[in-house]
């Protein structure tokens, strides 16, 4: 790689672009335009003399050269930060922590004892349905329902998930679908004997209308146990088992306070997701 006639914002201004997989989203990070960060981003390519991104409509993918790149300018981030944060004892760790959206509804009545655990941490939930890269630090903590196959990352499994279905009463025999790619979705859909009556476009919003006795509605037994109101009328959909994963950088594992909210988040999905099915 020729060396680089770009300064240290640039470097910086390309770690929000690699981040974020693109200029908007790096630019209201930056504080600069996203035109500005197009340009500096050319300039950037014309230093190193190589493809750093891929650009297309939906946005900007690093390149082979460009992850090697970034890996580079990441970790020397990761060493000057620390020099230009306040070191006081009100300092904290910020710890993002990112999963599906059921995963951290349930989640969420355990934080206070994740917090608790570990005080140091300043915790960030980030509720996606896309994966974060937890290799670009999108996210600290990724819940995941496979092993990821990346290198540099530190895998932990918590069990299997399962899902079956659930209604206000046994009775009912309509469905409610949920308009999305999720595993789920796709089942019900390929049921050429199941009767569809509602279509919803969020899960939550699907098990609220369950809720109001209108169909079936297919949820993690995670969740379908644990709702007042819900029973279960249809039993476990094998097909739709997946394991769950507890996943962070190799490196940032060593941290104190992700190592504590690693082992109490662990603990507290351990025992969400082992219910009787």
């Amino acid at each position: 790689m020729n060396e680089m006639n770009s300064d240290w914002n640039d470097l910086k201004f390309f770690l929000a672009v690699a981040r974020n997989s693109g200029l908007s989203g790096a630019a209201r990070q930056a504080g600069v335009s996203a035109a500005t960060l197009g340009r500096r981003m050319q300039m950037l390519e014309q230093a190193t003399g190589i493809d750093i991104f891929r650009r297309h409509a939906r946005g900007y993918d690093l390149t082979e050269q460009g992850e090697a790149l970034f890996a580079r300018v990441a970790a020397l981030d990761a060493k000057v930060r620390p020099l230009f944060e306040r070191k006081d004892h009100h300092t904290r760790t910020l710890v993002k922590l990112s999963g599906g959206h059921w995963t951290l509804h349930a989640l969420a009545e355990h934080i206070p004892r994740i917090s608790k655990a570990a005080p140091e941490a300043m915790l960030r939930l980030i509720s996606a349905t896309d994966h974060m890269k937890i290799n670009h630090r999108e996210a600290v903590i990724g819940i995941r329902n496979q092993r990821p196959e990346k290198t540099g990352l530190a895998c932990r499994k918590v069990g299997t998930v399962a899902f079956a279905g659930y209604a206000t009463d046994t009775a009912i025999e309509g469905w409610i679908r949920v308009l999305s790619k999720a595993p789920s979705a796709r089942w019900l859909a390929d049921q050429i004997d199941i009767k569809t009556v509602m279509e919803a476009n969020a899960p939550r919003l699907a098990r609220d209308l369950a809720l109001q006795g209108l169909g079936r509605v297919i949820l993690p037994s995670f969740i379908g146990e644990r709702t007042p109101g819900l029973v279960r009328v249809h039993p476990r959909i094998s097909e739709l088992d997946h394991e769950q994963w507890l996943v962070s950088h190799d490196e940032d594992r060593f941290i104190p306070a992700v190592r504590k909210v690693l082992d109490a988040t662990y603990k507290a999905l351990h025992s969400i997701i082992r219910t009787p099915v």
